[in-house]
């Protein structure tokens, strides 16, 4: 399994528990989303940024996550994307890991209150149990809208997704 399922499908499952990073800041109001629809930043070729959305991302499991960012991002670059994929994300999330970036600190995208990004994943000194070990770690990131949250609240997300980003195999296997 890829990372970017696995990234994508706990970013999606913690957004259940935290709803407040799920929707859209509109007319001087928060409207929280009942769907998950997760954005994916994907680079055009010939330069340009776009986030279409995998719908309903929390009830894919990781199989179906990865096929479907594989063709999201084929379509994105060929042209085929829908206008809808578009405007559904109610959140994105962006990874400039495979570029070589350890850390992310996305700009988010209007009217969406909140991106979340991920680097490149990196083998550090650990200490486990009292002894060093080598981890492998990726940093993850959050912007947030402090009209709809706040950095307490982001706080308790992102442990949410370490949380579930920690088994993997269990992640993959949630779908509702």
């Amino acid at each position: 399994m890829l990372m970017g399922a696995i990234v994508m499908k706990a970013v999606a499952s913690a957004l259940r528990r935290f709803p407040a990073f799920n929707g859209f800041f509109r007319e001087g109001k928060f409207e929280p989303s009942s769907a998950i629809h997760v954005g994916m930043a994907i680079s055009i070729r010939g330069g340009g940024l776009a986030a279409p959305a995998i719908r309903d991302a929390d009830k894919l499991p990781c199989d179906e996550l990865m096929n479907r960012m594989r063709d999201l991002v084929q379509r994105m670059r060929a042209g085929r994307i829908r206008s809808s994929e578009i405007a559904d994300a109610t959140i994105t999330v962006s990874s400039l890991g495979e570029r070589g970036v350890e850390a992310l600190y996305g700009v988010i995208y209007p009217p969406q209150v909140a991106l979340i990004g991920f680097g490149k994943i990196v083998v550090r000194p650990w200490v486990v149990a009292d002894s060093i070990v080598p981890r492998s770690i990726v940093t993850t990131t959050l912007s947030g809208d402090h009209r709809v949250s706040d950095g307490h609240a982001g706080a308790l997300f992102l442990v949410e997704i370490d949380r579930l980003m920690q088994e993997p195999d269990q992640l993959c296997k949630i779908t509702t």
